[in-house]
């Protein structure tokens, strides 16, 4: 059996879409929020490994977020993937999808509209009837400004499912291509979502014309079980985000069902586009950009995710690795070779080793990256590939940044009140500060302070080593509070203070972005909390 449909024209059943929704249901999670230039790097690393569908954003939220969508559609203008933005079932919303994902080469409108008992009665404060109407009156509108319409049962999971069929069908007669039933509050188990899925599919007039998509929630812990559930029961277009970030618990994972449908072709038998050894690069460009490292026994991508510390289990890994790996650690990305560069390498061989590492820097990224590894050479025995990424992770992407970090002292000891100092450029102008604190990372951020005044509450201060050694990097990760907007920065350096700097100088310019975005507009009738959805 076959589909044909207007961005993905001839699509066979066993063929999975990845629709991935890291730069909207993802970039929703409290101290997610990323900038424009952010958004664009982690557009162009999930069109390189491979994801169908770029969520673009919410266009109709605030005009920084209409300004995303629009330029992710621009870079996308003459090929790549599919090109969404969410709206509510109201005619601005759509419209203003529809405008930023023009340039798109393959733009989509995503509208979702709540159809369980309780939102259509709490929230919306609509009747059946009423969300019926709505549906084919949005549906039609997005049609007539783009091929390519997807439709979204808010709370699907605890619909009606008799009333659900009937909502699908109204999509579905309007011109939906794409019908998607998300598990909102992440309710359900596996057995439900199979039910709903093979209902729908089951029941509803031309379910066969159109994809049927799934959006799970991870409140349980059972988002990734869901989707799988719904993709034996028929799904074939799942929707989820790098390293499973998202609202409250979380989305499903796209790197944990993607080597589920890898490894487990034997019952599955379904596939993806994922190029699956770009995983680990997206997960850890992710992480660098928001400021959240993933836990270490995270599934594909958590560090420990291939370590193996019990006796038996380091015997039988010796004697035959798939004693105890069901996929080998370099199909996701991970490599066992540590290439050691010193202060004597060039540039050559530093570009060259970027590259294999994942990374693809300008000239002037790999000037600025190459000065800081030479500057890490000399105070370092040995450079592993770990302190490249993280250093290069620490300067690309910074180059818009309003606030810089030029110089830093810092006076400390046993007996002695520490003192900083610290030089900043802020929008290019040079501002200093000097104070004292009790300890040296504190008195660096009363100095920052005092050179940028703000009133911020810091709410997190954790800090990892990147490598071995006592001359290991340090990457501190640093959670700002303001008015409660939480913001996420990271910073490397063999200083641990230093490290700290950068990493309050990183949140503080996200702070910024996120002061510069306007409060979304007024709830319009029938439709949704701003920013929700899903």
């Amino acid at each position: 059996m076959s589909i044909n449909h207007p961005s993905f024209g001839t699509l066979d059943s066993g063929r999975i879409i990845i629709f991935d929704t890291t730069l909207r249901d993802g970039e929703q999670s409290p101290g997610f929020s990323m900038n424009l230039d952010e958004k664009l790097r982690m557009a162009e690393a999930l069109h390189e490994l491979g994801a169908d569908v770029l969520e673009a954003g919410f266009a109709i939220a605030s005009p920084g977020d209409f300004e995303s969508v629009q330029s992710i559609a621009r870079r996308f203008s003459k090929d790549g993937p599919v090109i969404a933005s969410l709206s509510r079932a109201n005619a601005a919303d759509i419209l203003a999808s529809a405008e930023a994902t023009k340039p798109a080469a393959r733009p989509r409108i995503h509208i979702v509209l709540a159809t369980s008992d309780l939102h259509m009665r709490v929230k919306l404060r609509m009747t059946r009837e009423e969300v019926l109407e709505r549906i084919t009156e949005s549906v039609t509108l997005a049609r007539n400004h783009a091929a390519d319409v997807e439709w979204s049962a808010e709370d699907g999971s605890r619909s009606d499912l008799e009333f659900l069929c009937r909502c699908v069908d109204a999509a579905i007669k309007a011109g939906a291509t794409t019908i998607n039933i998300p598990d909102t509050v992440g309710y359900s188990l596996p057995a439900d979502m199979g039910l709903i899925f093979s209902t729908l599919m089951n029941k509803v007039p031309n379910a066969d014309q159109v994809i049927f998509s799934a959006h799970n929630h991870n409140d349980l812990g059972l988002a990734v079980a869901n989707t799988l559930a719904a993709i034996q029961a028929g799904a074939r277009q799942i929707e989820c985000t790098i390293n499973g970030i998202g609202e409250r618990a979380g989305n499903a994972a796209l790197e944990e069902i993607a080597m589920a449908l890898r490894t487990r072709q034997d019952v599955l038998k379904l596939r993806t586009g994922i190029e699956s050894k770009r995983i680990l690069r997206t997960s850890k460009l992710l992480a660098t950009i928001t400021g959240f490292d993933v836990q270490p026994n995270k599934a594909i991508v958590g560090r420990n995710a291939f370590a193996h510390e019990s006796g038996i289990h380091q015997d039988g890994v010796l004697k035959d690795a798939s004693t105890y790996e069901i996929m080998t650690p370099e199909s996701v990305g991970w490599t066992t070779n540590s290439i050691v560069l010193g202060k004597h390498s060039g540039r050559a061989a530093f570009r060259d080793r970027l590259k294999t590492l994942g990374y693809e820097v300008g000239d002037n990224q790999l000037n600025d990256a190459f000065k800081r590894f030479k500057d890490l050479a000399d105070r370092k025995k040995v450079v592993y590939d770990e302190d490249i990424a993280a250093l290069v992770d620490d300067e690309v992407g910074r180059g818009n940044d309003r606030i810089k970090l030029t110089g830093l002292n810092v006076s400390t000891g046993m007996g002695t009140k520490p003192m900083a100092t610290i030089a900043l450029e802020v929008d290019g102008a040079r501002r200093d500060g000097m104070a004292m604190g009790d300890g040296g990372v504190d008195a660096t951020f009363n100095a920052l302070r005092a050179a940028f005044p703000h009133e911020v509450n810091l709410k997190l201060f954790a800090v990892q080593s990147v490598t071995g050694g006592t001359d290991a990097q340090a990457r501190v990760t640093i959670r700002l509070e303001e008015n409660g907007k939480l913001v996420d920065g990271q910073g490397a350096d063999t200083d641990t203070i230093v490290a700290a700097a950068r990493a309050y100088v990183h949140a503080l310019n996200k702070l910024l972005v996120k002061r510069e975005r306007t409060e979304p507009p007024p709830v319009p009738a029938g439709g949704l909390p701003s920013g929700q959805g899903g």
